[in-house]
């Protein structure tokens, strides 16, 4: 491995050893609400550890250029287990979880977290492909469009809005890497707006929250309530935090304080400079993973290293944007560090494969032939 890919292994190391401590602080209390251990979510997230430390070795191991034969395969898989969650006779393996459809098989797997990883690999592959032809309208930008387009409605119908805004985006940030036209994107961006502002008025609950984010005041409502107590749990901690495990925010105060909203936990326990920490080990894992990118063996792990960057990183940024209460309410987690298996076992995936770009082909070279004389 190269210094980069070393360095990664660490920054993640430190980051899921912060997690779990955060997450056993932010959790045992609302495990203890529904009759289980305090060490419930603790022990399961342990659980998607061992099978995340289990997919980093595979993909640290296996050569990432093998995946530009799969790109096709990975999305038609993920196109057709999106479909079985919001088909109307799945509902046995694809229940109704807090109001959405999003999980198969209980809550093991989650088809959009796959998502991430497939516009990135799909993304990457077609633009290396088309070459020269990325910046033609028809024969190049146009099946971006109609592929991601057709993700993004699947997962919209699921529903989950934020999940689709953020297909579009690593989709655009692997084709601006790639080279296309900055006139192709802007169109899309105007295509984009509109589009959006429907489906937001459709699901009124994200419309609320729109609204309610946009007319921020000292008024606390149910669409607000969750925002409101994140940003009194993060004033709470001041500068060094009330303490490990003094926090109050998980006492049924914020709904899911160990899941969408743990940074609020943070903020509250460790205080500003805990979540100023947060913000630069997310920083400095951009900064590797570019490292990472700019020395890749070929322009295709260029740009899966670049969409895989963006894709933690990007999650990380938004989830602690919504925390500190600079955008509006949305469900992503903070990667490494909230709960969530199957995010979780995905995040190890996708830093084992960026670990894999940052590392030599090691070749066994046999020793020179002796001369017959």
């Amino acid at each position: 491995m190269g210094v980069e890919a070393r360095a990664l292994v660490v920054l993640t190391a430190a980051l899921l050893v912060f997690g779990l401590a955060v997450l056993y602080s932010a959790s045992s209390l609302p495990a203890i609400e529904e009759h289980r251990s305090n060490a419930f979510y603790l022990l399961r997230q342990l659980s998607g550890v061992a099978i995340g430390v289990i997919a980093f070795a595979v993909a640290a191991k296996m050569d990432a250029e093998r995946w530009y034969k799969w790109a096709w395969p990975l999305m038609g898989a993920t196109l057709a287990l999106m479909l079985i969650t919001i088909l109307p006779f799945t509902r046995s393996i694809a229940p109704v979880i807090h109001g959405s459809r999003r999980f198969l098989i209980g809550a093991s797997i989650q088809p959009s977290e796959i998502g991430r990883f497939a516009v990135v690999i799909w993304s990457a592959m077609l633009v290396v492909k088309k070459g020269p032809q990325l910046r033609r309208l028809t024969t190049g930008f146009l099946p971006f469009l109609v592929v991601v387009g057709a993700l993004d409605v699947l997962v919209v119908m699921e529903p989950d809005l934020s999940t689709a805004l953020l297909y579009s985006l690593l989709m655009s940030v692997v084709l601006f890497a790639g080279g296309v036209r900055i006139g192709f994107l802007l169109v899309l961006g105007v295509i984009a707006v509109p589009v959006l502002w429907h489906e937001a008025q459709r699901l009124q609950y994200v419309f609320a929250r729109l609204v309610s984010f946009a007319n921020a005041g000292p008024t606390v409502t149910a669409i607000n309530y969750q925002l409101k107590q994140s940003l009194i749990a993060v004033g709470s901690g001041r500068l060094l935090g009330v303490g490990f495990g003094h926090g109050h925010q998980q006492a049924g105060f914020v709904p899911f304080p160990y899941d969408d909203f743990i940074g609020s936990t943070i903020g509250e326990e460790w205080g500003f400079l805990g979540l100023s920490a947060v913000i630069l080990a997310f920083a400095l894992w951009t900064w590797l993973g570019f490292r990472v990118a700019r020395a890749a063996r070929t322009p295709f792990l260029q740009l899966v290293a670049i969409g895989i960057t963006f894709a933690i990183t990007m999650t990380a940024y938004l989830h602690l944007g919504v925390v500190i209460g600079l955008l509006p309410t949305t469900g992503l987690t903070l990667p490494f560090i909230s709960y969530g298996r199957s995010d979780l076992i995905l995040s190890m995936f996708l830093t084992g494969l960026l670990v894999n770009i940052g590392s030599v082909r090691e070749r066994v070279m046999a020793p020179a032939a002796i001369p017959p004389t």
